[in-house]
């Protein structure tokens, strides 16, 4: 397995090997992700145009697209520079009009001669009554018409590229792709009756008709499924590889946890209770640990982690607890404080501010055992920290790291168990794709005494109301969170939407009531505010979307989002979830921009209607799409070229269960299917899974 197989050489040889690609074009094609003859054909074409030909334009609904023979008629040349160039044209039946721009009316000459046949295809428009076709796709002599496909496939283009162009370079990618042994499990390809993947990427860009360009076409589907199976394989050799890495027996006595349990007003839920036994009896066993706690906004997510942090202590090692940012990290650490008294374990911080003497002495009681559960950001990572029995690291907010980071936190403690804890409710289809090689665990209740947050929708007009609300709310001695959209991507926009709002709101509501944060913020500034507003010495916190993931202020009861109509639903509800921590009635205000769109009304009313997080959840999937979702960015979720996880849904599960099985029969892939999938997995470039099977 140390190479790429020989079948798959002619898939990755350069991309300027196919016909009509020149150094310029080869060039635009890498820009756009297209670097070999594999990368080509793994762009199907999004639509088909119909190019059959007919006898006539007559009785055909313009606009359209006709393929049809005609005899050239005059050509009548432009009066003024840059004019329209027409040329007169007649089939069987009716007569129409070639118009060119720009033209240069010798070369016209010379394509369509007066008095030829040729063979016209484009798009026909009626203009003032007459139908006019401006720049044909195809003109040719009747004797090389047969250049023109019936069916044209439509390529996503990119500057500095052509329909032409695509067409061609696909058509000599096809030559090369080679017939390959079947990876996909027989009894699969026959209940949905696919194609071989040589059948199927041949099928898949020689469309006969719309359907053959839908997500459901049997070529389509099976190339898609080749795609997430193979996503799925890394996964599951991820997976089979932690849990052959022998991890570290952890059995608590049970002595500090019930004393935490006795302290606490309420009783768990019984989510909570099935998240403990099952994290609980995962440290008990001889395999790591490779958990997911998913849990929506305010389900109690921090009482289940400590929990597993004590079983750590109780068996006479340290945990870890780890956050994306300086912010979070101290608010586990708040978060943790209490329960950590009540137990009378030792908790200490460690974040990159730490410097000198501090952390060195910080890094001392560590490695001597001293420091039980250490709450801390990525500087955890760091080469000179040192644990002296590392049992659990916890890693909070998943989305922001990946597989990858993942695999490095399990290196610092050999075999130490990992917990993964996301406040994101991710729909089924989309947490296997992330967290395919992971057992999951689910907190879908509510503690008791949590507050229903009410939910209004009110239109950017009405302003001045929600200002006056305002005032009166910072009289009460309440606080407010006021979100400002992310415009474009750029930093700029979303700098001034966020600034204007908050010298507004300043001007309304006096100096020093009103903080400010954004992402462009140098951190010192951005913790400065973050901890006024937290402190209480402001009372309205201005903030672009870096407050959704964990702040935590009681006080807060009031959450407006402007624009909420452009923030996807999950991300609105994590917004929502930061006010009703406290003991006020509590309200989230989502002002849109009208006049607004029939789906943009639905998605804003699921939030009214509920405050379940999975069922917003699968309501953004299906209304705006998985890479929206989670801001593919910044997830770990991987870039599917065929697949799309929101018409596929299901084949994902088939997948995993489908890669899962056939490691558990061929754990080294070594079988005629498994040797078929390693080829799969260099198809579809999963290096990782590549090294993963070598060093296994």
């Amino acid at each position: 397995m140390s190479g790429r197989p020989e079948s798959l050489f002619p898939l990755f040889a350069g991309v300027e090997t196919l016909e009509g690609v020149g150094p310029k074009i080869a060039q635009a094609m890498a820009q756009a992700g297209m670097e070999s003859p594999r990368d080509v054909l793994f762009g199907l074409p999004y639509a088909v145009i119909d190019r059959r030909r007919r006898d006539t334009i007559q009785g055909v609904d313009l606009p359209s697209t006709l393929t049809v023979e005609v005899t050239v008629g005059p050509h009548r040349p432009s009066r003024n520079r840059g004019g329209a160039y027409r040329v007169h044209v007649e089939d069987s039946q009716a007569d129409f009009q070639l118009v060119f721009f720009h033209a240069r009316g010798d070369y016209l000459k010379k394509v369509l001669p007066e008095g030829s046949r040729r063979v016209i295809s484009g798009k026909l428009e009626l203009f003032d009554g007459m139908a006019q076709m401006v720049h044909p796709d195809h003109m040719l002599p009747v004797d090389q018409a047969s250049e023109i496909p019936d069916f044209e496939p439509v390529y996503h283009l990119t500057q500095g590229i052509t329909q032409k162009t695509m067409f061609k370079a696909v058509r000599s990618a096809l030559t090369r792709a080679p017939v390959l042994a079947e990876w996909v499990d027989p009894a699969q390809i026959s209940s949905q009756n696919w194609p071989s993947w040589h059948a199927a990427i041949q099928a898949a860009h020689n469309p006969q008709g719309a359907d053959d360009v839908a997500s459901f076409a049997p070529a389509r589907e099976r190339l898609a499924y080749d795609e997430l199976l193979a996503h799925q394989l890394t996964l599951a050799l991820a997976r089979q590889r932690e849990r052959k890495a022998r991890g570290i027996v952890s059995v608590g006595s049970g002595k500090l946890q019930s004393k935490v349990l006795a302290s606490l007003p309420y009783r768990p839920t019984g989510a909570q209770t099935r998240a403990i036994d099952e994290i609980v009896g995962d440290m008990a066993s001889e395999s790591r640990m490779n958990r997911l706690l998913q849990g929506d906004v305010g389900a109690g997510k921090t009482l289940v982690a400590f929990m597993a942090l004590l079983v750590a202590v109780e068996a006479g090692g340290q945990g870890v607890m780890m956050a994306p940012t300086e912010i979070l990290a101290r608010q586990h650490l708040e978060g943790l404080r209490p329960l950590a008294e009540e137990a009378g374990v030792v908790l200490e911080i460690l974040t990159g501010r730490d410097k000198g003497a501090e952390r060195r002495a910080k890094l001392a009681a560590l490695e001597a055992g001293d420091i039980q559960i250490l709450v801390g950001t990525h500087a955890v990572f760091q080469i000179d920290v040192a644990f002296k029995a590392l049992r659990l690291a916890i890693v909070d907010e998943q989305h922001r790291f990946g597989v990858r980071q993942r695999m490095e936190l399990s290196e610092k403690g050999q075999g130490a168990d990992v917990l993964v804890m996301t406040a994101t409710p991710i729909p089924r289809s989309l947490a296997l794709a992330q967290y395919g090689d992971m057992d999951v665990s689910v907190l879908d209740e509510k503690p008791p005494g949590r507050k229903p947050i009410k939910t209004a929708i009110v239109s950017t007009g009405r302003m001045e109301e929600v200002v006056a609300h305002l005032r009166r709310a910072i009289e009460e001695g309440r606080q407010c969170y006021w979100v400002c959209p992310l415009v474009d991507e750029s930093e700029v926009s979303d700098l001034t939407a966020a600034e204007e709002r908050f010298k507004r709101l300043r001007a309304i509501l006096g100096e020093g009531t009103v903080g400010l944060v954004h992402g462009q913020m140098p951190p010192a500034e951005k913790d400065a505010a973050m901890t006024a507003f937290q402190t209480g010495g402001t009372k309205v916190l201005v903030a672009t979307t870096v407050i959704e993931v964990g702040v935590n202020v009681p006080n807060a009861s009031i959450m407006v989002i402007e624009r909420a109509e452009i923030f996807g639903l999950a991300q609105l509800h994590q917004l929502r979830g930061r006010v009703g921590r406290g003991d006020a009635d509590s309200t989230c205000l989502l002002m849109y921009q009208a006049p607004l769109s029939e789906g943009g009304r639905k998605r804003l009313e699921v939030l009214r209607e509920t405050e379940d997080g999975f069922r917003i959840s699968e309501t953004d999937l299906q209304m705006r799409g998985a890479g929206d979702l989670i801001g593919t960015a910044q997830s770990g979720l991987p870039k599917f070229r065929i697949a799309d996880l929101e018409r596929q849904a299901g084949l994902m599960a088939v997948a995993q269960t489908d890669a899962r099985a056939l490691l558990n029969t061929d754990p080294k892939l070594t079988t005629d299917r498994g040797k078929a999938a390693r080829v799969l997995l260099w198809l579809m470039k999963q290096d990782q899974a590549i090294r993963l099977i070598s060093v296994g």
